[in-house]
């Protein structure tokens, strides 16, 4: 908790790396250009897309949204360095990152309408189902990534966590897990500084939370989580080194949680403005656009380009979320628990049958 304003600082954190955390000065190259003028596209929808969702939870048309304003570029950076046939596994936090990978907007919020647990196809996607309880899907990423591995894929998975979730002991048991086996595997932390309402210095003694993979043998790597070139750079590094056999890392990604934790939460009871401005003037994509302003890859009909595509991205979503869901019928709850269904799930789906008969 911090008593006023004038006492906020930013808090310190020693970023050792040992790949390049920017490559904006050779952007001249041709691959790396295309690269981030793709992740500026994505990040523009992704922020209306955010937006939008945020505005649909105050009218009710979702049950709640978990805002991930302020994080674009690791979203947008985390499905970029993955190829079609890579897998991520994303948190209730990460809708930007499945749109971003493809997924349709309206899927996507699928199970914030309270819809379905998950409103699009994970095999198709190569994205795993969103997960609320923290961490529990980091354990799930390792054991994929090392099936895959022993399928002889070159498959990568790469799971999205936040730093509430470096607390747990799924959080821990995934790590040591895939230390030992060497997986394939990239975790992301997203530290955006606050677990709810609970600051990083309430949560770990360590100077950052790239340490925690250094005693589990994980290679560890800190970068500028709001610096989309930086994001790029280390997440394709960690990828591609995973792919290759080089075994799992974890990267810790300094950015910050513009928004509140979820639509239903008053973020001014446990931060500062002071603090939200500091980290407003850091915007991840503002900070990109003006890169690539500067260096002529971006002209205004450009700007004007993606923000009317965003715009009428945003309008689709709308519409589409004003129509009444088509609900599924009772049996649906049954279909998907086992390939085979047991003898007890037949007979609970009798016995709901008969139940509802008699209504």
């Amino acid at each position: 908790m911090h008593k006023d304003d004038s006492e906020w600082e930013e808090p310190s954190f020693w970023l050792p790396s040992q790949v390049p955390v920017s490559f904006l000065p050779e952007l001249e190259k041709g691959g790396p250009a295309e690269l981030l003028l793709e992740a500026y596209r994505r990040m523009v929808l992704g922020r209306r897309f955010d937006r939008q969702a945020t505005a649909l939870a105050r009218q009710g048309r979702l049950a709640v949204y978990p805002s991930s304003l302020g994080q674009e570029a690791c979203q947008v950076g985390a499905a970029l360095a993955l190829r079609e046939t890579d897998w991520l596994f994303p948190t209730y936090r990460d809708c930007v990152a499945l749109v971003s990978r493809g997924i349709d907007p309206v899927e996507t919020l699928t199970l914030l309408r309270g819809d379905a647990h998950c409103g699009y196809d994970p095999t198709r996607h190569r994205t795993a189902p969103q997960c609320t309880p923290l961490a529990t899907h980091a354990a799930h990423a390792v054991g994929l990534a090392h099936g895959e591995r022993l399928k002889g894929s070159d498959t990568v998975a790469l799971a999205l966590v936040g730093d509430g979730a470096t607390s747990e002991g799924d959080f821990h048991e995934a790590v040591n897990l895939a230390g030992v086996l060497r997986a394939p595997v990239v975790f992301l932390v997203q530290n955006n500084r606050y677990a709810i309402s609970v600051p990083f210095s309430a949560q770990t003694a360590a100077p950052g939370l790239a340490y925690k993979g250094i005693g589990y043998g994980v290679r560890a790597e800190q970068v500028d989580g709001n610096d989309a070139a930086a994001v790029l750079a280390v997440l394709t590094a960690a990828v591609e080194d995973a792919r290759r056999g080089g075994g799992p890392w974890l990267v810790e990604a300094h950015t910050y949680r513009v928004g509140p934790h979820t639509s239903a939460d008053d973020p001014s009871r446990y931060r500062t403005a002071a603090e939200e401005e500091h980290w407003l003037a850091r915007d991840p994509l503002a900070r990109l656009e003006a890169a690539l302003r500067e260096r002529g890859m971006l002209s205004d009909a450009d700007v004007m380009a993606v923000s009317e595509e965003a715009e009428a991205q945003a309008t689709r979503l709308r519409e589409r979320l004003a129509q009444d869901p088509e609900t599924a019928s009772s049996s649906a709850l049954f279909d998907h628990v086992f390939a085979t269904p047991t003898p007890h799930l037949n007979a609970q789906r009798e016995a709901l049958h008969g139940e509802l008969e008699r209504r």
